[in-house]
């Protein structure tokens, strides 16, 4: 009997840099049983009916490198395993996420893959995967699979769990290579994202930052306290005033002169505005729903034109979008509704979900449009003649680039307003014919001033070109010449993990740097425990990172920790690695042999900034062959100072660390200058020096600090009277 079925036996999340890429990543283990003889060109039709349902994997290149080459692929003959690693990435791409790695590998046991995709977020890849074996298995058992449907699933999941446009622009400038400035996101849902490590972090929650004060908010959040500040000094405003009743908005739309705006004093994303109000009548309407999206309600002068929203970031407009009046024309048969469905959505910038620069319109949805229809002696289910224009909305969706043509004392007027009430990032709402034009001679004036302004209008306006707002917040967060990552350490190899990353982690701590330390002892801060042993594990460790006060950071990062999780960090300063020990196998990942080992442990050098420095046993040869995989700096480290390796790197001018004449010695070149003597180091007293890699994670370590840039005169300060079994504790 045949079982030609997919099943998952395993799915790792490696949420940092792992064995397969710098990003997260799934890595499931997939089981095809009998499948493993049926690749793609013998099960009859099946790369036509996989192309029928997902026509676009047209655009995967696979190895060929290709348009159309995993097509190709599929016709010549690959195995479920591959399919399923390409079926699932394009789920994912239909879905609203970027990205298209991916990698399917065998492993010892037959018909057992590794399957690895891209991993934006945890929930909706894994679901991915999973929607991507059914619709497989669809595809060989010949079955139909509805793949709107999937997507649609997937689209409701990055709603819920993903993050939102304007954070993941913010998030995407920082994490560009011109930058690559980490991030840490904080809540598993929503938008609060750390952008950088340790000390020098900074904070966005959507368009909003740690430097936005609390009381600018509070100020932004009270329209008529904004308003009355931005009269005070000078800036253009519409006169108007807040009214507690029905009876009380009509007499201050008379005082104010028909027309006027009705609108709550605290609301947001322009709910519950109603503009161009024209009587008493339509007050008494705009009232009450103005009054539900707000404390409080307010009454003021309607200005003639199009509102526009300008962004202003750390004191300078970056982006500049207007709105625009919807209409629909009477064709003497269709109603209204019909017609708004017909003529306004079915416009393909239009939709529902965030991703869409133009929303859906609907009068039961909008009140202020299903006014501006009954004014006009319309309803939803009116018929208006043929050719009849009925407006819809006069000032809809703020998706259409302006940034080229605002006035530069117009962008100043919009910066003034900004500082007047505090806000780093700023939405400014404003009012006038034309943009282009002085204010003053249209009567132009700022309505609102927002705090954090989504940003979408103008990473994806419906006409014009997007603007680079994100890497103005980026820039504006961090200046272009500041480093957004503290001094990161991280530590592997087969043995002396542990000892090298506390020894390391004191001298740190000794050079005067707050330092954290996650490693297999547990969680310290400035030496003092607050994670036990049975405590330890990757979000322990990335809480270091979270951590303001920490200004250095070392981690211990063993085999199965790379293998089950990934790092912490997505790069670092400084990686060491002790030793590799080739009978080590790790079988219950799949790793079971002395390549595959030490391509685990080769990913702690891959993560070696190009400022940074690599760490190396020059007496372990698998460990020296590592050398040639740092993007920066090498420092060999051996007991033996005839070692190829440090000779070798000597010659070259670079620096090595061994033991000469009974004393360690940090060589640069040929020069080197004496450390200490072997005789006068606490922990090599008492034949302690005569346990098997004792010595060795002594210099592991002194190179290590000495690749962080502390001094030797410290580094012997620290090291003559250090005792390893003494704990870690600040006091």
């Amino acid at each position: 009997m045949t079982n030609k079925t997919i099943d998952f036996l395993k799915v790792l999340h490696l949420r940092g840099p792992n064995i397969w890429t710098y990003r997260s990543v799934l890595e499931a283990w997939v089981d095809i049983h009998d499948l493993e003889d049926c690749p793609s060109n013998v099960i009859p039709g099946l790369p036509d009916r996989l192309t029928a349902m997902l026509p676009t994997l047209i655009e995967h290149r696979c190895s060929i490198g290709e348009r159309g080459g995993f097509v190709k692929r599929l016709h010549d003959g690959t195995w479920p395993g591959h399919i399923l690693e390409h079926v699932t990435l394009e789920l994912q791409n239909l879905a609203g996420i970027p990205g298209g790695f991916g990698k399917a590998r065998e492993t010892s046991e037959r018909g057992v893959y590794k399957v690895v995709i891209r991993a934006w977020q945890k929930e909706v890849s894994v679901a991915a995967l999973h929607m991507g074996r059914d619709l497989l298995m669809a595809a060989i058992e010949d079955r139909p699979y509805d793949v709107d449907a999937a997507v649609a699933k997937l689209r409701d999941l990055i709603d819920d769990y993903m993050l939102g446009p304007s954070t993941r622009c913010i998030v995407e400038a920082a994490a560009d290579k011109q930058r690559r400035i980490p991030y840490i996101r904080l809540l598993a849902e929503g938008n609060l994202v750390q952008l950088g490590y340790g000390a020098r972090q900074r904070r966005i929650w959507t368009a909003e930052t740690d430097r936005t004060p609390a009381i600018a908010e509070g100020i932004a959040g009270e329209k008529d306290l904004t308003k009355s500040l931005l009269a005070s000094c000078g800036v253009p405003v519409p006169e108007g005033e807040v009214v507690a009743s029905i009876e009380e908005a009509i007499a201050a739309a008379e005082d104010i002169g028909y027309p006027v705006v009705v609108k709550p004093t605290d609301g947001n994303h322009a709910r519950g505005v109603f503009v161009n109000v024209m009587s008493p009548e339509e007050v008494a309407a705009a009232f009450p729903l103005a009054a539900a999206e707000g404390s409080e309600v307010m009454v003021e002068r309607f200005i003639k034109g199009t509102e526009h929203r300008i962004l202003v970031v750390g004191g300078k407009m970056v982006a500049a979008n207007m709105g625009e009046a919807v209409s629909v024309k009477g064709d003497g048969r269709s109603t209204i509704d019909e017609l708004i469905d017909s003529q306004i959505n079915t416009d393909p910038r239009r939709g529902v979900e965030h991703e869409f620069p133009l929303y859906v319109i609907s009068l039961d949805r909008f009140p202020a449009a299903k006014m501006e229809v009954e004014r006009q002696g319309f309803t939803g289910s009116s018929v208006p003649e043929k050719g009849q224009e009925v407006m819809i909305v006069r000032t809809s969706n703020m998706a259409f680039d302006v940034t080229d043509e605002v006035r530069p004392d117009t962008a100043e007027l919009a910066c003034l307003a900004a500082r007047i009430v505090g806000l780093d990032i700023a939405g400014i709402d404003l009012v006038c014919e034309d943009i282009s034009k002085p204010l003053d001679v249209q009567r132009g004036a700022i309505v609102e001033v927002n705090a954090g302004p989504g940003l979408l209008m103008h990473i994806k306006p419906a006409v014009g070109q997007p603007r680079p707002v994100g890497e103005a917040i980026v820039d504006h967060l961090f200046a272009k010449d500041e480093d957004s990552r503290i001094p990161v350490v991280g530590v592997t190899g087969s043995r002396g993990k542990t000892p090298v990353a506390r020894l390391i982690a004191h001298l740190s701590r000794l050079s005067g740097q707050y330092t954290g330390l996650a490693c297999s002892e547990g969680v310290f801060l400035d030496g003092r425990q607050v994670e036990t042993p049975e405590g330890t594990n990757w979000d322990a460790a990335e809480r270091v990172l979270m951590n303001r006060s920490v200004e250095a950071a070392v981690f211990e990062n063993s085999c199965r920790d790379i293998l089950a999780d990934g790092t912490v960090y997505d790069r670092c300063s400084v990686g060491v690695v002790t030793n590799i020990d080739p009978e080590l196998h790790f079988g219950e990942f799949y790793i079971d042999s002395p390549e595959k080992v030490w391509n685990v442990f080769r990913t702690q050098i891959d993560l070696v900034l190009s400022s940074g420095v690599a760490v190396l046993n020059a007496e372990d040869p698998a460990v020296v062959e590592m050398g040639s995989l740092s993007d920066g700096d090498v420092i060999f480290y051996g007991v033996d100072g005839k070692a190829e390796a440090i000779v070798a790197t000597r010659a070259e001018g670079k620096r090595a660390v061994f033991v000469d004449n009974g004393a360690i010695v940090l060589a640069t070149g040929e020069a080197h200058e004496e450390l200490a003597p072997l005789s006068r180091i606490n922990m090599l007293a008492e034949g302690q020096a005569e346990q098997p890699g004792v010595l060795s994670n002594l210099l592991a370590a002194i190179a290590g600090a000495w690749a962080l840039g502390i001094s030797p005169a410290l580094i012997r300060a620290g090291v003559l009277p250090y005792n390893p079994k003494a704990p870690l504790r600040a006091d």
